[in-house]
């Protein structure tokens, strides 16, 4: 078990993220257009966005347009809150806490410890099989499920009693399930609402919408009232909201994407093994190999033009998905060439 206080930084407090694109072309002197971007974990055959129409553009967004209706019926819950993207909420929520000692699985999405950290949190690192225990210790435990970049996945069951342990001492189980769309399964969004428990959810990841900013709080109102009075009125722009709430009604495109990133990620995994990168883990929209070459291997492949995301701690790599053919040809080819 260690304190999380080691967060990769690119000035300021602004912590490192995947799909810095521009920096990437400016150090390595490779055109943008020019590179092939593994580096984010978002689905690159999102939900097709329709022409938007004028009147969106020119009004005010509205809370009954029938957003979130669409997203309670897809997650299956009462009541939510729209944010603008899970960002909003991870920001927040530490606010809405006086500081306590919160557990976090380590490695996971750097966020989370920042937020609570700033807000004068005790952070504590766990592995995920620690965590589990975290309960009997912990005033609130943050767990990313599946994880980001392990794709550590963990079980309804599990997640559900260490909520159980967690809300009988007056604490949080926070679950981001920013990656679990394709496997919605394991969500605990049906679960909600109930006292202790605050489930994230995204469009950005498997609905490929990263820029319309759109995420959801699922929760207790003694949750959603004060985070909605924290983030103030118009958190998401109409035209995000039209395009989400089309997207979250369009069950059969979500229904044929499982079935095709499920069939992509183990292509991916496949080709990472073949290639001498078995995976160390990963989910149905990244893979992630964990060696100690992890930075020669990210480096030659940016001298190539094809961007993947670097973890210092465990030394490790993380590859999103080719968009087409030529895409998987060329990080064959790319991955062929490595030296280690």
């Amino acid at each position: 078990m260690f304190a999380l206080i080691q967060l990769r930084q690119r000035g300021g407090n602004m912590l490192e993220h995947g799909g810095r694109l521009r920096h990437a072309a400016r150090q390595y002197g490779i055109a943008e257009a020019d590179w092939l971007d593994l580096s984010t974990g978002i689905n690159p055959h999102g939900w097709p966005v329709p022409v938007v129409p004028n009147e969106v553009w020119q009004r005010l967004p509205q809370d009954d347009d029938g957003l979130n209706a669409a997203a309670q019926a897809c997650y299956g819950t009462a009541q939510l809150l729209a944010v603008a993207g899970s960002q909003a909420a991870i920001q927040a929520l530490p606010m809405l806490r006086s500081p306590v000692q919160v557990a976090l699985v380590a490695p996971s999405y750097a966020e989370h410890a920042h937020a609570w950290q700033r807000c004068g949190h005790h952070v504590v690192g766990m592995t995920a099989a620690e965590i589990l225990q975290a309960g009997t210790t912990a005033q609130i435990a943050v767990i990313v499920n599946p994880n980001n970049p392990t794709g550590k996945l963990f079980r309804r069951k599990e997640l559900l009693d260490m909520h159980a342990q967690l809300a009988a001492r007056g604490g949080w189980l926070v679950v981001d399930e920013a990656f679990i769309d394709a496997t919605p399964e394991h969500s605990l969004a049906s679960a909600c609402p109930r006292p202790g428990l605050i489930v994230l959810r995204s469009l950005g990841k498997f609905f490929g919408l990263a820029g319309a900013r759109v995420g959801f709080v699922l929760a207790e109102e003694n949750v959603l009232q004060p985070l909605a009075e924290s983030l103030g009125p118009w958190p998401i722009a109409a035209p995000s909201r039209y395009v989400a709430t089309l997207a979250l009604r369009d069950t059969a495109w979500q229904d044929a994407t499982r079935k095709a990133l499920s069939l992509a990620a183990q292509r991916l995994a496949d080709l990472l093994s073949t290639q001498g990168l078995p995976p160390s883990g990963g989910s149905s929209l990244f893979q992630w190999v964990c060696c100690a070459s992890a930075a020669s291997v990210h480096q030659q492949l940016a001298q190539q033009g094809i961007l993947t995301r670097l973890f210092d701690a465990p030394s490790s790599v993380r590859f999103g998905l080719p968009r087409d053919e030529a895409q998987w040809v060329r990080l064959a080819e790319a991955l062929g060439g490595i030296k280690r």
